[in-house]
């Protein structure tokens, strides 16, 4: 009994604050609401500021898209994990399949699979893509006007939209009515994961190329995700990555309007990525502040008269840096609470890690796992049944409200990096503020691990001396070459003067000011491989080359 209440009693003493440094009350009432003037904010679902959602009836009308990251080895392999998900129900009830490709790295920095770049690198982290035929091969046997597809790529998005737009055209889909994302978000590669190829202004020129492209061409497609999550596993806060996504997305929504496209034009096709960690209720707000930040930025900075131009439509996915390697089986606790997260916040669609992804590729039962994972939350938590459960509580709306005001802050400081405010985000970044912001709160919260403040179950505390061994997925190592030979047998039998006629095409739409991607379409279409047509940009944009941040 005496320990007990000793237990107890420290505990009330210790300070407690969230992963972003917000500290926790023991207790939270009604005061606080009318504190921070949480009431007046809320609204309805559906309704501006869209706090509660962006839908006025969320999951009761359509659950959340269960859409599935996956990609290994080369397209058969990746089409048969393809089939797989889809068929254990991948998409998530009403609406169409969802999926989501991940691609090898030589395909996401524009090297083709004979090159000596890529060399041990083919079909490693994804699916390596070279060419149409590639492509065809990726989605045999799947209609692309049957699925709603997410492809994460970045510096080559134009050339693997453009696959995926050629590839529906031959299957005789009307690519009009083609429903997925292209991720096209460049700021955050230069930021924290370092896939880009160009320079930063001709990157940005891709990006927004896509935008007015696929608004006339492919007017369902969501032509950008601006990524929060990339930022998350390098190490940021909560309110970080709020933060520097939506100042992304500023920059982004600026760099189109200075093209000359008009906001509500390109802004109803704007979508956001965002990482679901393990502290539940601090997520939850940061969903919740993120949507209300962006609805508010849209209307009042950006003058954007369409409601669907205000609104946060948000992918989500958990954190794969929260994976152990040790008691793995643990991750489906971790990714449980997350993925609970992100749809009490509100999330359009999900990705569920697989448990042994600290180790491998995820195997076909991790796979199955993790979409189960979803499917139970959405057929019997009972959480789908009404819209915003959490809207109300105290603490809740608190966190909401202070993850929204430290956010601000940081809005503020980078609007400073540029005397007219609109390009900010670009200076931060080249000077390297972001970045070392978020290798600060990287090191502080590897500190809290090492001195064990902050605990990580059977990492620093409950560990064992056998964690258990767990069967995982193995990529082939004859696949390479294969692969290799499979590009370089096309080369030999297409018609060659097609083929560079294609290329000098996007060359001098490189030059000049024209839109690219009628271009690459044409290009890929005459069997260009991807790592020709980023060739031919390279050879017009340069290649950017990072200084070091200290």
């Amino acid at each position: 009994m005496n320990v007990m209440s000793k237990t107890t009693s420290q505990l009330s003493r210790k300070a407690v604050q969230t992963s972003s440094g917000i500290p926790v009350d023991e207790v939270y009432g009604p005061e606080r609401m009318a504190e921070f003037d949480s009431v007046e904010a809320l609204g309805r679902p559906g309704e501006y500021p869209f706090t509660r959602g962006i839908q006025p009836t969320m999951y009761r009308g359509r659950l959340w898209t269960m859409r599935q990251y996956a990609g290994m080895g080369d397209a058969e392999e990746s089409n048969r994990r393809y089939k797989f998900l889809l068929a254990q129900g991948a998409g998530g009830g009403k609406g169409k399949g969802g999926l989501s490709v991940a691609f090898d790295l030589p395909t996401q920095i524009g090297y083709d699979s004979d090159s000596p770049m890529a060399l041990g690198e083919v079909g490693k982290v994804g699916v390596a893509i070279d060419s149409i035929e590639d492509m065809e091969r990726l989605f045999d046997g799947i209609r692309l006007d049957a699925i709603s597809t997410s492809m994460t790529i970045n510096a080559t998005a134009p050339i693997l939209l453009a696959l995926y737009v050629a590839v529906a055209r031959r299957q005789g889909a009307d690519v009009k009515k083609l429903n997925g994302t292209v991720q096209n978000d460049i700021l955050k590669e230069y930021i924290a994961r370092g896939t880009y190829i160009y320079p930063v202004k001709q990157a940005m020129r891709l990006v927004t190329d896509i935008f007015a492209w696929a608004a006339k061409e492919v007017p369902e497609w969501n032509t950008i995700s601006i990524s929060g999550y990339h930022m998350r596993e390098a190490g940021c806060t909560a309110v970080q990555e709020v933060a520097f996504t939506l100042a992304d997305g500023m920059t982004y929504v600026q760099a189109a309007i200075d093209a000359g496209m008009d906001v509500d034009e390109f802004a109803p096709r704007l979508s956001f990525f965002f990482n679901a960690h393990n502290n539940l209720l601090e997520e939850v707000a940061k969903f919740r502040a993120a949507r209300r930040m962006w609805a508010r930025i849209m209307r009042e900075q950006f003058g954007a008269k369409n409601p669907r131009s205000w609104m946060l439509r948000f992918h989500t996915q958990t954190a794969g840096s929260t994976l152990t390697a040790q008691q793995p089986e643990n991750n489906i606790v971790r990714t449980t609470v997350q993925a609970l997260a992100a749809v009490l916040g509100g999330t359009q669609s999900l990705h569920t890690n697989g448990f042994d992804e600290a180790l491998a590729l995820p195997t076909e039962q991790a796979a199955r796992i993790a979409l189960r994972t979803q499917q139970i939350l959405a057929h019997e938590s009972g959480v789908a049944e009404t819209v915003d459960p959490l809207a109300g509580s105290y603490f809740v709306e608190t966190l909401t409200d202070e993850i929204e005001a430290r956010a601000e802050e940081y809005l503020t400081r980078i609007a400073r990096f540029d005397l007219g405010g609109h390009y900010g985000m670009l200076r931060a970044i080249e000077q390297g503020y972001v970045q070392r912001e978020i290798q600060n709160a990287a090191y502080a919260y590897q500190k809290a691990v090492d001195e064990k403040s902050a605990i990580l179950v059977g990492v620093n505390e409950f560990a064992s001396e056998e964690d258990g061994k767990v069967p995982l997925q193995r990529i082939d190592e004859a696949l390479e070459q294969r692969q290799v030979e499979r590009v370089r047998e096309l080369r030999a039998r297409r018609d060659a003067g097609v083929h560079s006629a294609a290329l000098r095409d996007v060359e001098d739409a490189a030059r000049g000011g024209e839109n690219l991607m009628p271009r690459i379409v044409s290009a890929v279409e005459s069997y260009a491989t991807v790592g020709e047509i980023a060739d031919v940009l390279r050879g017009v944009f340069g290649e950017y080359r990072e200084s070091v941040v200290v």
